[in-house]
Protein backbone atom coordinates (compact mmCIF):
# COMPACT_ATOMS: atom_id res chain seq x y z
CA UNK A 1 0.00 0.00 0.00
CA UNK A 2 1.43 3.34 -1.05
CA UNK A 3 1.32 6.23 1.38
CA UNK A 4 1.41 9.84 0.33
CA UNK A 5 4.24 11.70 2.04
CA UNK A 6 4.66 15.48 2.09
CA UNK A 7 7.07 15.62 -0.85
CA UNK A 8 4.90 13.43 -3.06
CA UNK A 9 1.84 15.50 -2.20
CA UNK A 10 3.66 18.78 -2.95
CA UNK A 11 4.88 17.39 -6.26
CA UNK A 12 1.37 16.26 -7.22
CA UNK A 13 -0.02 19.66 -6.24
CA UNK A 14 2.61 21.48 -8.30
CA UNK A 15 1.87 19.27 -11.32
CA UNK A 16 -1.85 19.97 -10.93
CA UNK A 17 -1.24 23.70 -10.57
CA UNK A 18 0.78 23.66 -13.79
CA UNK A 19 -2.29 22.31 -15.58
CA UNK A 20 -4.69 25.02 -14.36
CA UNK A 21 -5.44 26.06 -17.93
CA UNK A 22 -6.86 22.64 -18.76
CA UNK A 23 -9.37 22.94 -15.93
CA UNK A 24 -10.44 26.36 -17.19
CA UNK A 25 -10.70 25.06 -20.77
CA UNK A 26 -12.81 22.10 -19.63
CA UNK A 27 -15.02 24.48 -17.67
CA UNK A 28 -15.54 26.70 -20.71
CA UNK A 29 -16.36 23.63 -22.83
CA UNK A 30 -18.91 22.44 -20.25
CA UNK A 31 -20.46 25.93 -20.18
CA UNK A 32 -20.82 25.82 -23.96
CA UNK A 33 -22.42 22.39 -23.82
CA UNK A 34 -24.74 23.60 -21.06
CA UNK A 35 -25.77 26.56 -23.22
CA UNK A 36 -26.43 24.25 -26.17
CA UNK A 37 -28.49 21.99 -23.90
CA UNK A 38 -30.51 25.00 -22.70
CA UNK A 39 -31.03 25.94 -26.34
CA UNK A 40 -32.77 22.66 -27.12
CA UNK A 41 -34.04 20.86 -24.06
CA UNK A 42 -35.73 18.09 -26.06
CA UNK A 43 -32.47 17.03 -27.70
CA UNK A 44 -30.72 17.27 -24.32
CA UNK A 45 -33.44 15.05 -22.84
CA UNK A 46 -32.97 12.46 -25.60
CA UNK A 47 -29.19 12.61 -25.06
CA UNK A 48 -29.77 11.96 -21.33
CA UNK A 49 -32.01 9.01 -22.13
CA UNK A 50 -29.43 7.59 -24.54
CA UNK A 51 -26.73 7.91 -21.88
CA UNK A 52 -28.88 6.08 -19.34
CA UNK A 53 -29.74 3.51 -22.02
CA UNK A 54 -26.05 2.84 -22.74
CA UNK A 55 -25.30 2.50 -19.04
CA UNK A 56 -28.19 0.06 -18.53
CA UNK A 57 -27.29 -1.97 -21.61
CA UNK A 58 -23.63 -2.16 -20.60
CA UNK A 59 -24.55 -3.06 -16.99
CA UNK A 60 -26.93 -5.73 -18.23
CA UNK A 61 -24.26 -7.33 -20.40
CA UNK A 62 -21.79 -7.30 -17.49
CA UNK A 63 -24.37 -8.95 -15.19
CA UNK A 64 -25.18 -11.61 -17.79
CA UNK A 65 -21.47 -12.40 -18.16
CA UNK A 66 -21.13 -12.48 -14.38
CA UNK A 67 -24.05 -14.93 -14.13
CA UNK A 68 -22.01 -17.58 -15.93
CA UNK A 69 -19.25 -17.30 -13.33
CA UNK A 70 -21.57 -17.89 -10.37
CA UNK A 71 -21.43 -21.33 -8.75
CA UNK A 72 -25.05 -21.87 -7.59
CA UNK A 73 -28.16 -22.09 -9.79
CA UNK A 74 -30.16 -19.68 -7.64
CA UNK A 75 -27.57 -16.97 -7.94
CA UNK A 76 -27.03 -17.76 -11.62
CA UNK A 77 -30.70 -17.15 -12.39
CA UNK A 78 -30.76 -14.01 -10.22
CA UNK A 79 -27.81 -12.43 -12.06
CA UNK A 80 -29.06 -13.63 -15.44
CA UNK A 81 -32.56 -12.22 -14.88
CA UNK A 82 -31.19 -8.99 -13.48
CA UNK A 83 -28.83 -8.61 -16.44
CA UNK A 84 -31.58 -9.37 -18.94
CA UNK A 85 -33.89 -6.79 -17.34
CA UNK A 86 -31.18 -4.13 -17.45
CA UNK A 87 -30.29 -4.96 -21.05
CA UNK A 88 -33.95 -4.92 -22.17
CA UNK A 89 -34.52 -1.58 -20.38
CA UNK A 90 -31.42 -0.18 -22.08
CA UNK A 91 -32.64 -1.43 -25.45
CA UNK A 92 -36.04 0.22 -24.94
CA UNK A 93 -34.33 3.51 -24.09
CA UNK A 94 -32.94 3.46 -27.65
CA UNK A 95 -36.06 2.01 -29.22
CA UNK A 96 -38.43 4.61 -27.74
CA UNK A 97 -36.53 7.47 -26.08
CA UNK A 98 -39.71 9.53 -25.55
CA UNK A 99 -41.37 6.76 -23.54
CA UNK A 100 -38.11 6.21 -21.66
CA UNK A 101 -37.92 9.95 -20.87
CA UNK A 102 -41.47 9.80 -19.48
CA UNK A 103 -40.56 6.86 -17.25
CA UNK A 104 -37.29 8.46 -16.10
CA UNK A 105 -39.03 11.78 -15.43
CA UNK A 106 -41.65 10.02 -13.30
CA UNK A 107 -38.94 8.16 -11.39
CA UNK A 108 -37.11 11.47 -10.90
CA UNK A 109 -40.26 13.06 -9.47
CA UNK A 110 -40.77 10.13 -7.09
CA UNK A 111 -37.11 10.24 -6.01
CA UNK A 112 -37.24 14.00 -5.39
CA UNK A 113 -40.43 13.70 -3.32
CA UNK A 114 -38.91 10.86 -1.28
CA UNK A 115 -35.61 12.75 -0.81
CA UNK A 116 -37.48 15.91 0.19
CA UNK A 117 -39.56 14.05 2.76
CA UNK A 118 -36.44 12.34 4.12
CA UNK A 119 -34.61 15.67 4.43
CA UNK A 120 -37.60 17.20 6.17
CA UNK A 121 -37.74 14.31 8.60
CA UNK A 122 -33.99 14.43 9.31
CA UNK A 123 -34.09 18.21 9.72
CA UNK A 124 -37.08 17.98 12.05
CA UNK A 125 -35.43 15.25 14.12
CA UNK A 126 -32.35 17.47 14.56
CA UNK A 127 -34.15 20.81 14.81
CA UNK A 128 -32.41 21.63 18.09
CA UNK A 129 -29.02 21.49 16.36
CA UNK A 130 -27.44 24.39 14.54
CA UNK A 131 -27.97 24.27 10.76
CA UNK A 132 -31.06 22.08 10.86
CA UNK A 133 -33.03 24.90 9.27
CA UNK A 134 -30.95 24.51 6.12
CA UNK A 135 -31.78 20.81 5.99
CA UNK A 136 -35.48 21.59 6.39
CA UNK A 137 -35.29 24.31 3.71
CA UNK A 138 -33.51 21.92 1.34
CA UNK A 139 -36.19 19.31 2.05
CA UNK A 140 -38.97 21.77 1.25
CA UNK A 141 -37.32 22.84 -2.03
CA UNK A 142 -36.62 19.23 -3.06
CA UNK A 143 -40.16 18.17 -2.16
CA UNK A 144 -41.70 21.09 -4.09
CA UNK A 145 -39.59 20.41 -7.18
CA UNK A 146 -40.63 16.74 -7.09
CA UNK A 147 -44.30 17.67 -6.71
CA UNK A 148 -44.09 20.22 -9.54
CA UNK A 149 -42.52 17.65 -11.85
CA UNK A 150 -45.14 15.06 -10.86
CA UNK A 151 -48.05 17.47 -11.41
CA UNK A 152 -46.92 18.34 -14.95
CA UNK A 153 -46.04 14.76 -15.87
CA UNK A 154 -46.04 13.34 -18.61
CA UNK A 155 -46.12 16.58 -20.64
CA UNK A 156 -42.91 17.86 -19.02
CA UNK A 157 -40.99 14.65 -19.71
CA UNK A 158 -39.85 16.13 -23.03
CA UNK A 159 -37.74 18.80 -21.33
CA UNK A 160 -37.18 18.10 -17.61
CA UNK A 161 -34.24 15.73 -18.01
CA UNK A 162 -32.66 18.09 -20.54
CA UNK A 163 -33.09 20.99 -18.13
CA UNK A 164 -31.38 19.04 -15.34
CA UNK A 165 -28.56 18.12 -17.73
CA UNK A 166 -28.13 21.74 -18.85
CA UNK A 167 -28.07 23.01 -15.26
CA UNK A 168 -25.57 20.34 -14.25
CA UNK A 169 -23.28 21.12 -17.19
CA UNK A 170 -23.31 24.83 -16.38
CA UNK A 171 -22.60 24.30 -12.68
CA UNK A 172 -19.81 21.84 -13.50
CA UNK A 173 -18.38 24.31 -16.00
CA UNK A 174 -18.28 27.14 -13.46
CA UNK A 175 -16.81 24.75 -10.89
CA UNK A 176 -13.94 23.74 -13.18
CA UNK A 177 -13.28 27.37 -14.13
CA UNK A 178 -13.19 28.43 -10.47
CA UNK A 179 -10.96 25.48 -9.58
CA UNK A 180 -8.55 26.21 -12.43
CA UNK A 181 -8.33 29.89 -11.53
CA UNK A 182 -7.79 28.99 -7.87
CA UNK A 183 -4.95 26.70 -8.91
CA UNK A 184 -3.42 29.51 -10.95
CA UNK A 185 -3.69 31.93 -8.03
CA UNK A 186 -2.23 29.40 -5.58
CA UNK A 187 0.70 28.52 -7.84
CA UNK A 188 4.00 29.82 -6.53
CA UNK A 189 5.85 32.10 -8.94
CA UNK A 190 8.93 30.46 -10.42
CA UNK A 191 12.28 32.07 -9.73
Amino acid sequence: MMTLNGDTFRQALEETQAKWGWFVALGVLLLIFGGIAFGNLVIATVASVYLVGWLMLFSGIIEIIHAFGVKSWGRFFYWLLSGLLYAVAGFFAFYNPLLASAVLTFLLAVALVAAGLLRLWVGWQHRAEKGSGWIIAAGIVTLLVGILIALRWPANSLWVLGLFLAIDLIFQGWTFIAFGLALKTAAKPSA
